[in-house]
């Protein structure tokens, strides 16, 4: 099994940054595929960014703002978001794809609110 701990999120106003953190308990090289996703409330949940084999995706929405990134001495991804929007409200989570049981796992979520 994969654990997957969250941090970052808070609440800033529009224009600030925040950065999420999703830490894993397995060596980031067993992971060939992570996401971050977001669920605004009511709304489904979305895939904001995403990387595997190492070529990084963004939502159009987030592009030219957001970046991913790792640290595999750390097992521990990253998702830099700058120039944030009220409309970038929303509970984050990171999901990542464990090889060795070829099963996607779930972090718990971490709550970004961006205030006008």
């Amino acid at each position: 099994q994969v654990q997957l701990v969250e941090s970052g999120g808070g609440l800033v106003q529009a224009g600030e940054s925040l950065r999420l953190s999703c830490a894993a308990s397995v060596s980031s090289f067993s992971i060939n595929a992570m996401g971050w996703y977001r669920q605004a409330p009511g709304k489904q949940r979305e895939l904001v960014a995403g990387t595997s084999g190492g070529n990084p995706s963004y939502a159009d929405s987030v592009k030219g703002r957001f970046t991913i990134s790792r640290d595999n001495a750390k097992s521990t991804f990253y998702l830099q978001m700058n120039s944030l929007k009220p409309e970038d409200t929303g509970v984050y989570y990171c999901n990542v794809h464990w090889v060795v049981t070829n099963r996607d796992y779930w972090g718990q979520g971490t709550q970004v609110t961006i205030s006008t």
